[in-house]
């Protein structure tokens, strides 16, 4: 028979515990011989493995949780201090793929009479902010809230600005904003996680200015806080304000920080500003970062200069998908066909290089189609379909420009065709690259067909009636023309101002 073990090594060996055969080695020790060990040493012991299993990013959540309700008649008689079970096995739920689980375990908590402390509630408001059900997540937070003051876990000191916080995250989870305000308002103490909460709130809910005035307000702002501002103002069109603050900024960027400075630049348009971070970021270590080399090629192209996005691009030691998609993309953006094929020659050609996917692939096409390259356009659609670039799925975009390819070169019968027979829904878009084809060659027949899609697809938009019926008019159709205006009218159908409804699929 094995010895027993003292109880001084049973908890030793419980707090050095690290595997899950390690865990169910000692946890099978205890639940045999629990009744022969003092009461404090079997409690320390199921602590410690109740911790490991829990909360260890190489323990066993799902042993966690069968081993506190095994072992929950034994605790509530020999410890005192209960909701410390609870609370560790409500942390490893509230950061496990199941956080409602974290919400039931408390719940199972009140109903076994245990009472919650403060670590309870930030573990249980975790969970809650976590939780996906709409309902669920509105109702919960202003629950847990009154169950905290209950509770007097949500006192005037700050030693609860730790539930403090959680609260106003599980109330920013959910967009409540007033709620989220309030709590803020009313903390007795706040940190930086007080502030860059209800910052988080702000910018969530696009309202950059009040979350403006929470950072200028920080009395601590690290390089998470500059650079969630500085992305927020890039992301929402600001870029003078992102850069002004990127200038304004104490402490050193990081590459986030500098990928949202770059997207700037790219949303300015401004070159001078571009350059000056191009070399920002080589006299700073970041150059090596895929990502952010791959924004600048970004910028540089949308400036007008392919030379410099070409050098960037030709200087990199490791290029991902989207180092080549970027000067691909490129390339076809501007009409030069001979360098977006050569480049994707290249890309095709290289052992080392990855394989094209369907942005890859559409950039082609859109060089293509702007050139009125059709056999070129119609060999790599058939290759394309025949899987000859390997499993890419072809999209509602990839049809499109195949359409207005095939209608910029009159082939409007074939364009019809493929719409009528893609695998795929078709679009207004699709439908409307038609009809400008349409327009353009003086076919009014087709022109009525694609009316009749676009009528179904989009009835609202006026611009379809009024582009056949100026089609009508133009061949001297003129009471077809003024029928087409009075069906419009009868739709109720509008001409979006300053939206082409028939604009072409291909970027």
């Amino acid at each position: 028979m094995t010895p027993l073990p003292s109880p001084g090594d049973l908890v030793s060996l419980a707090g050095e515990c690290s595997t899950k055969r390690d865990l169910r080695l000692l946890h099978g020790v205890l639940l045999r011989r629990r009744h022969l060990l003092p009461a404090a040493a079997a409690v320390a012991t199921l602590a410690k493995l109740l911790r490991f299993a829990a909360v260890s990013p190489t323990g066993d959540l799902r042993h966690a949780t069968a081993m506190l309700p095994l072992h929950l008649p034994f605790l509530s008689s020999a410890s005192s201090h209960l909701a410390f079970f609870y609370n560790t096995l409500m942390r490893g739920l509230a950061a496990s793929s199941s956080p409602r689980a974290g919400v039931e375990l408390f719940a199972a908590m009140r109903r076994a009479g245990a009472s919650p402390d403060a670590f309870t509630f930030t573990f249980v408001l975790k969970s809650c902010a976590r939780c996906g059900g709409v309902e669920e997540r509105r109702r919960l937070p202003s629950d847990l809230h009154a169950q905290a003051i209950k509770h007097g876990c949500l006192g005037d000191g700050g030693s609860h600005v730790h539930v403090h916080n959680a609260l106003l995250h599980a109330y920013s989870s959910q967009a409540a904003v007033g709620d989220a305000r309030r709590v803020f308002d009313e903390m007795p103490a706040r940190d930086v996680v007080s502030f860059s909460g209800l910052l988080t709130l702000h910018l969530k809910a696009n309202d950059l200015d009040a979350a403006r005035v929470v950072f200028d307000q920080m009395p601590h702002r690290d390089v998470v806080s500059w650079t969630a501002m500085i992305s927020a103002y890039a992301k929402a069109r600001r870029p003078r304000e992102a850069l002004a603050l990127f200038d304004a900024m104490p402490v050193q960027p990081d590459e986030v920080t500098m990928l949202s400075v770059v997207s700037a630049c790219t949303a300015l348009g401004d070159l001078a500003t571009g350059e000056r971070m191009c070399q920002y970021v080589d006299s700073n270590g970041f150059g090596w970062m895929v990502s952010l080399r791959n924004a600048l090629m970004d910028m540089y192209a949308k400036c007008g200069s392919l030379t410099e996005a070409r050098n960037l691009f030709d200087g990199m030691t490791a290029r991902s998908l989207a180092s080549w998609n970027t000067l691909i993309s490129a390339y076809a953006s501007h009409g030069d066909v001979e360098s977006t094929v050569a480049l994707f020659h290249q890309m095709l050609d290289d052992d080392r290089a990855v394989k094209p996917d369907g942005v890859t692939l559409l950039a082609v096409l859109t060089a293509f189609a702007h050139k009125g390259f059709v056999e070129e356009g119609r060999a790599m659609f058939s290759a394309m379909l025949n899987g000859n670039y390997g499993k890419v799925d072809l999209t509602v975009e990839h049809y499109g420009c195949m359409v207005d390819l095939l209608g910029r070169a009159g082939q409007l019968a074939e364009a019809y065709a493929m719409i009528e027979q893609m695998p795929i829904p078709s679009s207004a878009v699709i439908w409307g690259a038609l009809l400008a084809a349409c327009r353009t060659h003086g076919d009014t027949e087709m022109a009525e067909r694609a009316v009749q899609k676009l009528r179904i697809l989009n009835p609202e938009e006026g611009g379809y009636y009024i582009l056949l019926s100026d089609m009508y008019a133009a061949s001297g159709r003129i009471a077809e023309a003024m029928e087409i205006r009075r069906i419009m009218n009868e739709a109720g159908a509008q001409k979006t101002i300053g939206q082409s409804s028939w604009s072409t699929p291909c970027l």
